[in-house]
């Protein structure tokens, strides 16, 4: 019997007990259903939570810092947890790391006219702003080699700007790319209503005003990078400089040039964690968003194996039916079997027939099961989406812009593990219909 009148063969015989196939096939598409959605919902809490830490900061990122020591720690080359330029080139050539730059900060005044903000300026190697794959608006660039006081503005910045002297204020962000002349200074009373008495007049401080302009303004609106202005990180280190000397305050150097901080860009998001272990056991500090993405990507994982195995119970169930059905299938069957030997038939067609159509009862159900698993997904995102990220909201999840993902691999998965079921649960009533005695199934019958 060729393959062709096999498949022929079976599904006739399905068709001839309508009832029984549909309520099988019922079966498998619940348990289809269930476990797919069940494991959607695990997809959905894991993007959840990458979207959330998405927005705490630049996932790609691990901020390093200085495991401390000072004096002659901080002069020796190879001193382990300090971050100098040999420290800094090392983890360039880290597998895994797409670009590395020294950070340093400072908490400075910026005006504009009236206008002035203070907010903390970061001072990175300007070269690898495009590497950390930083985006600005329409009509701005991202700092260059060229630029020394050039600021580039994060999205939340222009914000800030307020008159001092005015009792109104304005909602309206400054166009930073307008203004032609900004000042950077580090005196936290520019701008303002001097209000200094005689005896403090001998004290007063003056700080160095340095002429700059607005190069561009970032477009993501929501991590860290929002929140800061970047500028060349040798100009900065000159402007630290001169506040110290107006401050009178020490500027002196152990000569070993090292950096309390620095920023390293992963290219894939999936090595940050291996990375930041190696990092840490050079003897840095580390810290990334996606260290808090780890933890919770291991609680979706939790809750989607507990989920899964609520909907694998329902597939359970639906295996039986098949078996339950099949084994019907042979005590009705008997004479049609007893034919089959005694004509001929082999023993491994009528085995390979019985496999044939439990595995079609599988197939079938597990193909319809994934349609309505879509179906029931799309209402979860749409229809269902509020009441759905509440009750998610209890376990930390469920706030992201998806509650239900079904992956191409989890459907392909899905349709195979449902044929599966159904060829398992049809083997043993295949072997027992291909060791049925010819005779004695005549005799039967």
């Amino acid at each position: 019997m060729n393959n062709k009148d096999l498949i022929d063969l079976c599904l006739r015989n399905l068709l001839r007990r309508r009832t029984r196939t549909l309520l099988a096939v019922v079966g498998v598409i619940v348990g289809t259903c269930a476990i797919v959605v069940m494991m959607s919902i695990g997809f959905g809490l894991s993007d959840s939570y990458q979207e959330q830490i998405a927005s705490y900061g630049n996932l790609h990122m691990i901020t390093v810092r200085s495991s401390g020591g000072g004096g002659m720690m901080q002069q020796m080359k190879d001193a382990k947890g300090v971050i100098n330029e040999k420290a800094l080139k090392d983890m360039a050539k880290m597998e895994g790391v797409g670009a590395v730059t020294p950070v340093i900060s400072e908490y400075l005044v910026i005006g504009a006219g009236k206008k002035i903000t203070q907010v903390e300026v970061v001072g990175v190697r300007t070269e690898v702003l495009e590497k950390f794959n930083y985006k600005v608006l329409e009509g701005g660039r991202l700092l260059n080699s060229t630029d020394k006081y050039e600021l580039l503005f994060g999205n939340q910045v222009p914000n800030w700007f307020q008159d001092p002297k005015s009792n109104e204020w304005s909602s309206e962000p400054l166009n930073v790319m307008t203004v032609k002349k900004l000042i950077i200074t580090g005196d936290e009373s520019y701008g303002q209503k001097k209000q200094n008495t005689e005896e403090e007049e001998g004290q007063k401080i003056t700080y160095k005003e340095y002429e700059t302009r607005a190069v561009g303004v970032l477009e993501n609106p929501d991590d860290d990078s929002a929140y800061c202005v970047y500028m060349n990180i040798d100009a900065l280190e000159d402007i630290e400089k001169e506040i110290k000397k107006a401050r009178k305050e020490s500027t002196f150097s152990t000569g070993a040039k090292t950096y309390e901080q620095a920023l390293v860009y992963v290219t894939d998001i999936n090595d940050s964690a291996k990375i930041s272990k190696d990092l840490r056991d050079q003897g840095y500090q580390t810290s990334s968003p996606s260290d808090w993405l780890e933890s919770m990507k291991e609680t979706a994982k939790m809750i989607q194996g507990i989920l899964g195995g609520i909907g694998g119970i329902s597939l359970l169930v639906a295996a039986l039916g098949i078996a339950n059905t099949m084994m019907m299938s042979i005590y009705e069957r008997t004479k049609e079997i007893g034919v089959m030997k005694v004509i001929g038939a082999n023993l491994r067609d009528i085995r390979k027939m019985f496999l044939l159509e439990a595995g079609l009862i599988g197939f079938i159900g597990g193909a319809v099961g994934l349609v309505f698993s879509f179906i029931v997904s799309l209402l979860m995102n749409t229809v269902l989406k509020d009441i759905i990220s509440m009750a998610l909201g209890s376990i930390g999840g469920g706030y992201g812009s998806t509650i239900s993902r079904i992956p191409l691999w989890l459907a392909a998965a899905a349709v195979i593990f449902a044929t599966a079921i159904g060829v398992m649960a049809g083997y043993y009533p295949a072997k027992r219909a291909m060791n049925l005695s010819a005779l004695e199934s005549l005799r039967n019958e």
